[in-house]
């Protein structure tokens, strides 16, 4: 008799694309798809530094759209597409930032704005602080600092996960509509029955 042949079940997971601005988002990310793998297993966040990007929005969304192509030329393409980067630099160059917008919109990545920097994204996820919008990124890295001593640019996932979890990230996305999209998009907070 012959014994059953047991198969592993490959689960489909959607392939999302997250473009990052530096390594400090990409450490982000990382621990944004940790948490979410407590939620479900549903979601690949495949998280890319765009380099060289230097903080120009369209520099930052055309390597994306680089990335994107070479990434879907070998594999399934991407489900959902997303670039996370620092709102600092927005309104410098008005025609430019229209052009990242424009480009954008025609990959299908939507834009997770960061108001300022990331270490203000950051802030927002701390008991108390979700309604702090310091003006600068000095500000916002001092501000950080202050609540949050043991922070280090750039921050891996894990380190992350010692000061943030699920709750920070619900607290964050209050004040984020864009880190919200994002966040519903992938799952992290089903609806309740």
């Amino acid at each position: 008799m012959r014994r059953p042949v047991h198969r592993h079940r490959h689960v489909q997971r959607r392939r999302i694309f997250v473009g990052c601005e530096g390594e400090s988002e990409r450490g982000y990310i990382a621990f944004v798809s940790n948490t979410l793998a407590t939620v479900h297993l549903g979601v690949h966040l495949d998280a890319k530094v765009l380099r060289p990007g230097g903080g120009d929005p369209l520099a930052l969304v055309q390597v994306a759209s680089a990335i994107i192509d070479r990434e879907q030329r070998n594999r399934e393409p991407y489900e959902r597409k997303f670039v996370i980067l620092d709102a600092d630099k927005l309104g410098m160059t008005p025609a430019r930032d229209q052009q990242a917008r424009d480009l954008a919109a025609r990959i299908g990545a939507a834009l997770i704005w960061q108001d300022k920097a990331h270490e203000a994204l950051l802030l927002r996820h701390l008991v108390g602080c979700g309604n702090l919008r310091p003006a600068t990124t000095a500000l916002a890295e001092q501000q950080l600092k202050q609540r949050w001593p043991e922070y280090e640019k750039p921050m891996s996932a894990m380190a992350l996960a010692r000061r943030l979890d699920i709750e920070a990230l619900r607290r964050a996305s209050l004040a984020e509509p864009d880190l919200l999209a994002f966040l519903n998009e992938i799952g992290m907070f089903p609806p309740t029955p």
